[in-house]
């Protein structure tokens, strides 16, 4: 069992950081709910049935920061880095710098949203988990996590066009 939770460890240590980096915008925050995840995912290891280890994963990660979070009341958005390592590639220098901007904008977007909100459009935009998937994580029915990412995206949108128009 032990051999067990050490591979999804180093297979899923990553994503589930950068989750929970994106969540909390602390990085030793981060690492300490990465551990929580993994502490909680050893314990109830037997009683996970066949599914999709990456979305037990993300739901045992999302309720360890709900349970930090009801203790700490407080949330914000993340470290740079957690976008940058998601899009880095070998580009050039010009490429590297317009990826930094896009990545300010995209944590000037996600800042304020609702907490719903900003979980709904990482999960499945930022992290690629499917709607069902989600939903899991989220421990909402299919369809309204569907309303929650719809009401993400269009305030991401709305902001974006309130900037525009501020611009002109």
């Amino acid at each position: 069992m032990r051999d067990d939770i050490d591979g999804l460890y180093l297979l899923y240590f990553k994503d589930i950081y950068r989750f929970l980096l994106s969540l909390t915008n602390d990085h030793y925050t981060a690492e300490d709910l990465v551990q929580e995840t993994f502490f909680r995912a050893y314990l109830y290891l037997e009683k996970f049935h066949a599914g999709n280890v990456k979305t037990w994963l993300f739901t045992v990660a999302h309720r360890a920061f709900v349970d930090y979070y009801r203790k700490h009341k407080r949330i914000d958005v993340k470290e740079e880095d957690f976008f940058r390592t998601r899009f880095e590639q070998k580009q050039t220098t010009e490429a590297i710098v317009v990826l930094q901007e896009d990545i300010l904008e995209i944590r000037k977007l996600l800042k304020d949203l609702p907490e719903k909100h900003k979980f709904a459009v990482l999960l499945h935009d930022f992290h690629e988990l499917t709607y069902d998937e989600a939903a899991q994580v989220m421990n909402v029915k299919k369809s309204h996590f569907k309303v929650l990412l719809f009401r993400g995206r269009q305030a991401i949108r709305n902001r974006k066009v309130g900037e525009y128009e501020r611009r002109f």
